[in-house]
């Protein structure tokens, strides 16, 4: 859908977060690794508490309301005690406020002149304490983009979250290797006009953090968060996105939902809309033809007074106002929600007369149920009530998740400045000029893209390395062969990764003797995918022991030729056919792939089928008898 963002009053602003591959943790001597297993679990349960400031953070009431139990479960090779929130952190990480400062100077923020340590209430689970420890490092800075620059607001460093392993609906799982990973937040200043401009903001800043040469290379090691508003909504942060191709599509989808629900806004007041009374309803269906809603123990009713057709109103692709309801009922732990709006009869739902008449509405007025167990019923009915009432709002200022579509859905209300307040087991550190002096300055992303250009590469394979965290593994590895060095790493390591092999297990020692290997001739380019996935599977041992085991090793052209021979002896049927060299290089190239290149293979053949041998097989000709 096209839109005048303009007149829209659209307003964009990011928040980056990069995991840093730094040797320990941010405020422990765990190493910033993965594990395989878990044999320690512990079982928590977090609550929200007042800060410094006697003010309790509204995001963490609301994950309060969801009563959940969190389990942990940790490898003692990369979590300690400081993880599971039994030991006070130790001394902050000198490595990555290294890179952090770094960072700071290429933007050409204002470095502050002492580091304190500050905790962020979180009580999601994602931390084993309720807070994350976060520390200021600059402020201000500026991005260059083709609409003009891009102010940075601030530059963090912080740790990182526990990842999500398991979900149900009472409790959540998480693994610890990533907890305390240095993290790098930047915030930009809502200074981006368009959704395009946003994927090009965040490749931008992903350019600078790449150069550092400090990037994590795993799949969500860069997080980024969207802050959209337009006017007459409110800024909405929507989490989860992860690739910059869907930045523009996240956020015509939000801005479309934003306009909806202010068009429904408006509706919904000209009608005098009004919400109703919940009430309980489950003795209507005692006999009903719907099984699940019969054998609910609990239907808790919501009437709404002049809703008809509201409640069915689309407002992103697939998306209608009932399902942002149904997204907050569902923090009860409910399935979701069933709406007058909907064709009951899909659910063998026959008893809408009855619902009616009991809450006392007409044709105009809409209603919906949450069939479940009492408790849940009632906690999920007074959700979408919550819910429901803000669409008299117009847009709900929130936290939102990107869904694959380009959609989003519910997460949690906006924290509040109530979340912050310091750490006060750390102590502060100060930053000198002398100390600033020592901070390598890092090269500018257009002088690196110059240098790319020089070494042959395309234009396409440059920006596809500007934008990749193999970026520093490429300007290590010394090859001639830099265009397939280049997609090697940009594209053949993707399509592993989209395939779901472990690509985080190849290292850049893996790498770099690869390609030694290669340019000693020791295997076609063709095994290249193959040796790569060997490496995911087998990452202690050498990458020479692997090839050898894989039997990749090159074949001379003699050898080559006297196997293409026999091959075109076996398909003598194809000769002669417009489609012999295509019929016949198919079947060579399923016996020699990854034992000799490509080109070399295709020209040995077209020389052999210019001037076909005769069958190796050939029977002598008979002669005809003579007649007697």
């Amino acid at each position: 859908m096209a839109y005048d963002y303009k007149k829209l009053g659209f307003k964009a602003g990011l928040e980056i977060h990069c995991q840093l591959d730094t040797k320990h943790k941010l405020f422990c001597d765990c190493p910033t690794t993965k594990s395989n297993d878990f044999p320690i679990e512990i079982k928590r349960k977090l609550r929200a508490v007042s800060g410094e400031l006697g003010k309790t953070d509204v995001a963490a009431l609301h994950e309060t309301k969801k009563n959940m139990i969190y389990t942990y479960k940790a490898n003692p090779d990369t979590s300690c005690l400081v993880e599971f929130d039994s030991e006070p952190p130790h001394a902050l990480n000198q490595e990555a406020i290294d890179v952090t400062l770094q960072l700071c100077k290429i933007l050409g923020s204002k470095i502050i002149n002492e580091i304190h340590v500050m905790r962020k209430t979180v009580i999601d689970g994602s931390n084993t304490s309720g807070f994350q420890r976060t520390v200021l490092i600059g402020t201000g800075g500026l991005v260059d983009t083709s609409k003009g620059k891009v102010r940075i607001t601030n530059i963090q460093l912080e740790e990182d979250s526990a990842t999500p392993l398991e979900r149900t609906p009472t409790e959540i799982t998480y693994r610890l290797d990533r907890l305390g990973i240095p993290l790098i937040e930047l915030g930009t200043e809502p200074d981006i006009q368009n959704p395009e401009h946003l994927k090009e903001t965040a490749l931008s800043i992903g350019a600078l953090l790449i150069v550092t040469g400090k990037t994590k290379r795993e799949i969500g090691s860069i997080r980024q968060d969207l802050n959209i508003s337009i006017a007459g909504g409110t800024r909405v942060e929507i989490k989860g996105a992860q690739e910059p191709s869907m930045f523009p599509l996240i956020a015509e989808r939000e801005v479309q939902r934003q306009v909806n629900l202010i068009a429904t806004k408006t509706e919904l007041e000209n009608r005098q809309a009004k919400i109703g009374q919940i009430i309980e309803i489950t003795e209507l269906f005692i006999d009903s033809p719907c099984n699940f809603i019969r054998n609910a123990k609990c239907v808790m009713a919501l009437s709404l007074e002049n809703f008809a057709d509201m409640i069915g109103k689309e407002i992103q692709p697939g998306r209608r106002v009932g399902t942002e309801i149904s997204d907050y009922a569902k923090i009860a732990g409910v399935g979701g929600i069933i709406h007058s709006d909907e064709d009951l009869h899909k659910y063998n739902l026959e008893e809408e007369p009855k619902i009616r008449q009991k809450l006392g509405i007409q044709a105009k007025d809409a209603f919906i149920l949450i069939a479940s167990d009492p408790k849940l019923a009632r906690r999920a009915i007074e959700f979408a009530r919550e819910r429901t009432s803000q669409l008299f709002k117009g847009v709900p200022n929130e936290v939102r998740k990107a869904l694959k579509d380009g959609n989003t859905s519910f997460m949690r209300p906006m924290p509040g400045a109530a979340r912050l307040y310091p750490e006060t087991d750390c102590t502060s550190i100060l930053l000198t000029p002398a100390k600033l002096r020592k901070i390598k300055k890092l090269e500018k992303p257009e002088k690196t893209r110059q240098k790319l250009l020089k070494t042959g590469l395309s234009k396409d394979l440059t920006e596809k390395l500007m934008n990749s965290p193999y970026l520093p593994v490429f300007n290590k590895i010394k090859s001639k062969h830099s265009s397939l060095v280049a997609a090697t790493l940009t594209d053949t390591i993707i399509m592993l990764r989209r395939d779901e092999y472990q690509t985080d297990q190849i290292n850049e020692k893996h790498l770099i003797d690869l390609f030694k290997l290669y340019d000693k001739n020791k295997f076609a380019k063709e095994s290249i995918p193959s040796i790569l996935e060997a490496i995911t599977l087998n990452q202690d041992k050498k990458v020479e022991d692997l090839i050898d085991a894989l039997s990749f090793t090159q074949m001379d052209k003699k050898q080559l030729k006297l196997i293409i021979l026999d091959i075109i002896d076996a398909n003598q049927n194809a000769i002669g056919s417009p489609k012999a060299f295509t019929i016949i290089m198919g079947e060579v190239m399923k016996k020699l792939r990854g034992k000799a290149d490509g080109a070399l293979i295709a020209k040995i053949l077209k020389e052999e089928l210019a001037d076909p041998p005769k069958p190796k097989h050939e029977h002598p000709t008979i002669p005809q008898a003579k007649e007697l």
